[in-house]
Order: C-alpha cells, then sequence, then structure tokens
C-alpha cells in the first residue's frame, strides 16, 4: 500500500530545476507529499545511507558524476526505495543504462506533469513493495523448505558417507583387479617366453635323435638315443602340463567341435602306450559298449589328453597287474549321448585322507610318492579342468595296495554322418620310407643353423625341395627371384620376424601363398596372432614329422598331389541317404553372379573357405573372452556368406541374432546355442563346396 504522506529526495545541482518540480508535486491533490533537496553527489549519498525518503529523484548529471554512478552506488549500501533518474534528454541509450544500472524509472524533466510524476512515483513505490512482499514470501518459503530438508541433508549426508565408502571399496577392488590381470600377463609372458626357450633346443634334441635313428646304429647307440629321446618327451610333458594349466587359469582354454570316431580316436592314444606296456610287464585292456555311434561331435583332441593323463598316471603307479581302459553309454537321445570313461590300474592306490585333493594342483598322493615316482602333480589338475569345462563330472575310487579308478562322465552330440572309409588319411602309410609326393619346393624361413639343419633333414626325407632364408628381410627377396609351393615360418628372427614378413607377403604379389609357422610358442595367444598376422597353419616345436608333413599337403593345391589321391585329401562326409539328402548350398546364385565363369567361381569359393574358418574361430575366441564387439563384427562379416552360397536363409536370421544378441551384451547360453548350429552346418558346407571345387 501506498503511504498518505511520501518523503522525496531530490538529489540535483541545479536549484531552480529542485523548485520546479517542487511546485508540481505540491499541486497534486491526490496525495500528500513532502520534497527535500540535496545539491551534490556527496550529500544525496549520505541521506540516501540514513534512510529517511521514500523515494529518491536523481538528476543524470552530478559535477563529475552521473546519476547513473549514485543509482550503483546506493544499490551497495542497500538502499531498498525506488530510485528515479531525471535527465534534460530523451535518450534511449541513457534509458537503457538507467534501468540497468538498478533504477526503477526514467524521466525527461522537459516533460514533467503532475499526473505523470505521480504515477511515476507511485509505481515505483507499489513496484518496490511488490519486490520485498516476494522478497519475505521467498525468505519464509526458504526457511520452510531448509526446516523440511533438514532430515533430507542428514540422510543424503548418509548416503555420501556410504557411496565414499563404496567408491573407495571398488577403488581397492579396481587396484586388487589391476594387479592380479597384470600378474596374469606376466604370467602369460613368462610361460609365452619359456615355452619358446626351454622348446627351440628341445626341437634340436628330439628331431636330430629320430634323424640319427634312421641311420645304421649298434644296439647300445640306439639304447642311448632312445634314453635322450625319452628323457625330451618327458620334458615336453612337463612343459605342456605347465601350458595348459596356465590356459585354464587365464581362461583361454578353448574347445573344438567336429565329427570324428571315438573308437579308432582311443586306440589310436592307447598304441602310444603300448612300448611302455611291454616294458613295464603289464597287461593293456580296452572295452567299447558297441551301442555307442561311430561318429559323435565334440572335441577329440581333448578327449584324448584326458585319456593320455589318466592312463600316464596309471602305468606310472602300476608296477605289476593290469591297466583297464572302458566306454560305456550311459544315456541317449535323439541328439546326444552321455558316456562314461574309467581307466582302472592295480596300482599302488590313494589313501582315503588324500583322494579329496588328489586332483589339486601339484599334489600327489604322498611325500613318497613324489620321491619315488617324480612327476609335478600337474596331470590330473589338467585331466580335471578338461572335463568340467566341457560339463562333465570326474572322480575317483582308490584302496592302497589295490589299486584306483578314474572316471568321468562327458556328453557328446550325435551325428548320422560318417567319415570316408576308403583311405580315410591322405597321408600314405609308408610315407617316410617312399614318399608319394614329389615336386613341392618349399621355402623355410629359419635363423638358427641348428633348426635349419634339422628342418632341412626332415624335408629332403620327404623328398621336398628346399631354400633357406635367415630372416625375413632374405625370405621377401627370395620370393621376388623365386617361386615357391609353401613357407615354413619361423616366429622369432632378426632384421624382420616372422609376423612383419607375412604382412609384406599378404600385400605383396603373392598373397595366396601358404604360410605354416614354426613355432615354440604355442599358447592361445600366439596361436591367435599367427592368425591376426596372416598365417594358414602352425607347427609347434619339437616338430613332429607326420605332424608337419600331414600340415604341408594341406595346403599343396590339387594339381601337385596325384590325381587318383585328389579325393582323399579331402576328409568328405557322407551322410547314410546321400543320394537324397538336400544339400546344404545352392551355386546358382554364385553362377549368376559369375557368369558362370568356372575360374572366377572357384577362386571366390577358396576365399569362403579360407575366410569363413577364421570368421568362426573369432566368435568362438570372442565368445570365451566375452569380447562382444569382436563377435559384433564377427558375426556381421558371416551374414552374406549365407545367400552367397545359397544356404537356408533360417541360418542367415541366425548369424542375425547373434549380432543382436552381441549389441545387447546378453544372453551368451543363446548365443552359443546358435553359434553350434552354424558351425555344424559350415562342416558340411565346406565339404560339398570343397567337392564343387574338385569337380571344377
Amino acid at each position: 500500500m501506498v503511504r498518505k504522506e511520501i518523503r522525496i529526495l531530490m538529489i540535483d545541482d541545479d536549484k531552480d530545476d529542485f523548485m520546479i518540480v517542487r511546485d508540481i508535486i505540491q499541486d497534486v491533490v491526490h496525495h500528500k507529499y513532502t520534497i527535500d533537496w540535496r545539491p551534490s553527489y556527496e550529500e544525496g549519498l549520505k541521506s540516501i545511507a540514513e534512510k529517511n525518503h521514500d523515494v529518491y529523484l536523481i538528476d543524470y548529471r552530478l559535477g563529475a558524476k552521473t546519476g547513473l554512478d549514485l543509482v550503483k552506488r546506493a544499490i551497495e549500501i542497500g538502499c531498498e526505495a525506488p530510485l528515479i533518474i531525471l535527465t534534460g534528454e530523451n535518450n534511449f541509450e541513457i534509458d537503457n543504462q538507467a534501468m540497468n544500472a538498478g533504477a526503477a524509472d526514467y524521466i525527461v524533466k522537459a516533460a514533467i506533469s503532475g499526473q505523470m510524476l505521480e504515477s511515476s512515483i507511485r509505481y515505483a513505490i507499489a513496484n518496490t513493495n511488490h519486490k520485498k512482499e516476494m522478497q519475505e514470501l521467498n525468505a519464509a518459503l526458504e526457511k520452510r523448505v531448509k526446516s523440511r530438508t533438514i532430515s533430507l541433508e542428514e540422510t543424503l549426508s548418509q548416503l555420501k558417507k556410504s557411496q565414499i565408502e563404496l567408491i573407495e571399496a571398488k577403488n581397492k577392488a579396481e587396484v586388487a583387479a589391476n594387479t592380479a590381470e597384470l600378474c596374469s600377463r606376466s604370467k602369460t609372458d613368462f610361460l609365452s617366453c619359456m615355452s619358446h626357450e626351454i622348446r627351440t633346443p628341445l626341437n634340436a634334441i628330439i628331431g636330430f635323435t629320430d634323424v640319427v635313428f634312421d641311420t645304421n646304429l649298434t644296439k647300445k647307440q640306439k639304447e642311448y638315443l632312445n634314453a635322450i629321446k625319452t628323457s625330451g618327451n618327458l620334458l615336453m610333458v612337463l612343459i605342456n602340463d605347465i601350458l595348459d594349466l596356465a590356459k585354464v587359469e587365464a581362461g583361454k582354454m578353448t574347445f573344438e567341435y567336429a565329427p570324428f570316431n571315438l573308437s579308432n580316436s582311443i586306440s589310436e592314444i592307447l598304441q602310444l602306450f603300448e612300448t611302455k606296456i611291454k616294458e613295464a610287464k603289464l597287461q593293456l585292456t580296452f572295452k567299447f559298449d558297441p551301442n555307442i555311434p561311430e561318429f559323435l561331435i565334440g572335441d577329440s583332441v581333448r578327449l584324448n589328453q584326458i585319456i593320455l593323463n589318466l592312463v600316464s598316471n596309471a602305468i606310472k603307479f602300476t608296477k605289476k597287474g593290469s591297466i583297464n581302459i572302458a566306454i560305456q553309454m550311459l544315456n541317449e537321445d535323439n541328439g546326444n549321448v552321455t558316456l562314461e570313461f574309467s581307466v582302472t590300474d592295480t596300482g599302488i592306490g590313494i589313501p582315503k585322507k588324500n583322494l579329496s585333493t588328489i586332483f589339486d594342483k601339484f599334489q600327489q598322493a604322498t611325500n613318497e610318492t613324489s620321491n619315488v615316482y617324480g612327476g609335478t602333480g600337474l596331470g590330473l589338475t589338467i585331466a580335471k579342468q578338461l572335463v568340467e569345462l566341457q560339463g562333465g563330472t570326474i572322480s575317483v575310487k582308490s584302496k592302497v595296495d589295490k589299486g584306483s579308478t578314474f572316471s568321468f562322465i562327458l556328453s557328446y552330440k550325435k551325428i548320422k554322418s560318417k567319415f570316408e572309409t576308403e583311405n580315410k588319411e591322405f597321408v600314405p602309410k609308408d610315407l617316410f620310407g617312399s614318399p608319394l609326393i614329389k615336386n613341392v619346393k618349399i621355402l623355410v624361413a629359419e635363423d638358427e643353423s641348428l633348426n635349419q639343419l634339422l628342418i632341412s633333414t626332415i624335408l629332403e626325407k620327404f623328398g621336398f625341395e628346399i631354400d633357406i632364408a635367415g630372416n625375413g628381410k632374405i625370405v621377401l627377396e627370395k620370393l621376388r627371384k623365386n617361386k615357391y609351393d609353401i613357407i615354413l615360418m619361423d616366429l622369432q628372427m632378426p632384421e624382420m620376424n616372422g609376423f612383419e614378413t607375412t604382412y609384406h607377403i599378404r600385400k605383396s604379389k603373392n598373397p595366396a601363398i601358404p604360410i605354416i609357422a614354426l613355432t615354440a610358442n604355442v599358447t592361445t595367444t600366439d596361436v591367435e596372432k599367427c592368425r591376426a598376422a596372416g598365417m594358414n597353419d602352425y607347427v609347434s616345436k619339437p616338430i613332429n614329422n607326420k605332424l608337419l608333413y600331414n600340415t604341408i599337403i594341406k595346403y599343396i593345391t590339387k594339381e601337385q598331389l596325384p590325381k587318383k589321391r585328389v579325393k582323399n585329401e579331402i576328409h568328405q562326409i557322407y551322410t547314410e541317404q546321400q543320394l537324397t539328402k538336400k544339400k546344404c548350398i545352392n551355386l546358382d546364385n554364385l553362377n549368376e553372379l559369375t557368369n558362370g565363369n568356372l575360374q572366377v567361381k572357384s577362386k571366390i569359393a577358396k576365399v569362403y573357405l579360407d575366410e569363413i574358418p577364421k570368421l568362426l574361430f573369432t566368435m568362438k575366441q570372442s565368445m570365451d573372452n566375452l569380447d562382444w564387439d569382436a563377435l559384433r563384427i564377427a558375426s556381421h562379416s558371416l551374414i552374406p556368406s549365407f545367400a552367397l552360397m545359397g544356404i537356408n536363409k533360417e541360418f542367415e536370421t541366425m548369424a542375425r541374432t547373434i549380432e543382436k544378441l552381441a549389441v545387447k551384451k546378453e544372453n551368451l547360453g543363446k548365443i552359443k546355442e546358435l553359434f553350434q548350429k552354424i558351425d555344424l552346418l559350415c562342416t558340411e558346407v565346406f565339404c560339398e563346396l570343397k567337392n564343387e571345387l574338385i569337380e571344377l
């Protein structure tokens, strides 16, 4: 409310202007006004500070200073009454400056009238009072809100404290995780380095032992060489045990799912023990349930490794009697079989108190056992890990001086198809005496002279032509001058290592030449690096002659193989209803795309056979490592291949589903289920496509 008497203070250095304003305001009859006058900036500011007036009329020009300066200063000292600027000219810019400075209004002296002046004063006072009321309301509201938020602030304080504690705990956990990861990485690097350093001399020891065995030797010399080879192989077993354990602990152990003949696979493993069994004068028996399907889908290599460890363990601790291996079917449905494998011996047995820890790392039944029989105590640990990682279980029953039975249960998928039985292995049985594959020229990239000599000796025995390069730069130079069928590439070389060399070859004019890595590093990481660099395959050191030969022949083109054996190069799968079964692929689309050009169609098919396994391998690794981005990219890259090869569209839908789930980073179980179907499909697609290539 505007008060009945309004006290005005006019601050103006011109008294005549004050007299005019005073006369005008006194003629106003609606309200009573009293007006005082101060002639200068200083006096006006002093009166404003005393706060005895309801409104202030301030001249724009006050000597050396302006009314705007006074307005700003008045507000600074806490003036709450309205401040109105009076000026002799109508200037919009000054008006704007006045309002920005905090003035309540701006009046031109020449236009002053009683009504206008009264309106301006009343508006300014009303506006000021309104602001005060709003401030009071805001203050009351703020007080009320503050009162009500005290408990909330206390709660927030407690939450903040808890949050800080959680952050500290998280930081500690991250530090611990980073430390653990660093330790794991250091351990992996150390194992990789040690693997290379130990395997390199072992390669020469075991390799040259095999070479010397093929020469004329006395009985004593053969005994000495056999002792050397046995010791080398024992050392290799220890190295493999340690590396496998490191893979399991690092979560890098992977499993392949492919068709295999179970009975044949186990029989081949047991043949490795014939010499040991005879030397120990033991009896070895193998019982196989005839109800078990001939062919199953699973990881035969890892199964063989489990059997190898258990049988080795049984032979080691059995001085007399027998070793019995049995496989029986526990359950069968339309798609799967569950099998129980058991290895029973008549050896020293295990004390009851030690049964609960027998599968632990570096554990043996007793200290005396370790001293007498040796070993690391890792074989059973690795067997247990391999079984459990495949969803199985393993157990042991034993009595001291009576023997032990180690049993494990695993499930496998059934398959109605079977491998071609005639000449199943394309490698001739009399290979090392009379090689059938000739005119093969191989470039060997190896810097160590011992290894150069060894690999040359082995390859010459195969009947191959060999050229040696001491480092990667020499390899590139020789490739520019000569033509080779295949390259054996050592990874650790001076000047330019195997990875760099492979990269340059793949970028050169001869990008398709097969490259097989010769590596003493066989950790999962190293194998992945080989494939990522563009290498087709790898052979680990010490070199197994037959494995090396098989690997080389696998990548030799069909023109270089005897024509009668071309089909035997491929392990094709035929179903029992081959003649009536609908094929997985339909090359109509490919024919249309290439206009029926056989050369182009063959080239595309070969690229498919080379690239799709890489994508499938990447998807497997991505699922194992929970690398969602890599899984998404690989599954996306796989999608066009289905339409290209005329494969049923449902598999393209599966790949798209995997891609979508990878984007969402969820449902790994569903992803693995879909991937397994795609992987099995690709096994048959590869065989069909290879048949097409043979016909081309």
